[in-house]
């Protein structure tokens, strides 16, 4: 039995909840899983598991044996960064993730001027709008668009980006601006349903309010909703960065800007657990500030002129 995998694989059951779960997430079949788990307990002569129909639970033996093979499996980790040299220079291979369109727009050409500079360096950039587990996908470094609730990861801050509704000055000519969030009720809208999975949100007075259109069109793409928002086929809800280029250009025209809420701060996350290897710190102090002077630059997340 190699012990190590016996570990891992058993972590993953206790991450993912299930033996199933975690037979997805390692893509091998659930009896390899639950084989090697077997062995393990056999192996240490504890029962590490209580098994049922839809997830399973640790036993007492099996919550002290997680954490020490969770410290194990690090310093593992970190012996094998240490022998490769990645902590006497930046080099391997380096995980990253970020949300699509934002990805596409600011971290890509950043990262290939850093690929660039670090030719011992192969990035894997990863976009995608869903919320992704550092530790347990294997990624170095996320963009994380909002307020983090995760206190075991570390965070630079490099932005922050408005919320903003809008619509083309040809639907503005036919049929008006709204004044008042509460306008936007006889209008029709463009929804943009993974930013959009809760109602508009607006300030008025300082109190929080919920108003928007009837859904026209709904889209799960932002460069869809910003292409119908400017033919005219009714008002969209953005983050600027998504649409700073039409709002410079004049194709797309910001709206109740008053009762706009605040600002959703852009960050860079990164696991606080163990020995940060050369290559993310070399990655984070490229990328964090020119991230900052890109975004600044295109007046992401600046006050309304």
């Amino acid at each position: 039995m190699d012990r190590l995998d016996a570990m891992s694989v058993f972590l993953t059951v206790v991450d993912a909840g299930s033996l199933s779960a975690a037979g997805r997430r390692l893509r091998v079949p659930l009896a390899t899983v639950s084989r090697k788990v077997a062995e393990l307990e056999r192996y240490l002569g504890a029962q590490l598991l209580v098994r049922t129909s839809r997830r399973v639970e640790l036993t007492d033996a099996g919550r002290e044996y997680a954490a020490a093979a969770r410290q194990i499996l690090e310093q593992v980790d970190e012996a094998e960064q240490a022998a490769a040299g990645e902590y006497q220079e930046p080099r391997g291979e380096l995980s990253v993730t970020a949300p699509p369109l934002f990805g596409e727009l600011h971290v890509l050409p950043i990262a290939n001027d850093f690929l660039a500079a670090h030719p011992k360096i192969d990035m894997r950039l990863f976009l995608t709008d869903a919320v992704v587990h550092l530790v347990e996908e294997q990624v170095h470094v996320a963009v994380r668009i909002g307020e983090l609730h995760d206190n075991s990861l570390v965070a630079r801050r490099v932005g922050a980006t408005r919320s903003i509704t809008c619509a083309s000055p040809a639907y503005l000519r036919q049929f008006g601006s709204p004044e008042t969030p509460e306008d936007l009720i006889d209008r029709e809208g463009i929804t943009y349903r993974r930013f959009s999975l809760s109602a508009w949100r607006y300030l008025k007075d300082g109190v929080p309010t919920t108003a928007e259109p009837r859904t026209r069109l709904a889209v799960n793409s932002p460069a869809a909703a910003t292409l119908a928002a400017r033919a005219g086929l009714g008002i969209t809800r953005a983050l600027d960065f998504q649409i700073a280029r039409d709002l410079r250009e004049g194709h797309l025209v910001p709206l109740l800007v008053p009762f706009e809420t605040a600002p959703l701060p852009i960050h860079l996350v990164f696991s606080g657990h163990g020995r940060v290897p050369l290559k993310v710190r070399a990655f984070l102090d490229w990328v964090a500030p020119r991230l900052k002077s890109r975004l600044a630059a295109e007046g992401v997340g600046a006050p309304p002129a």
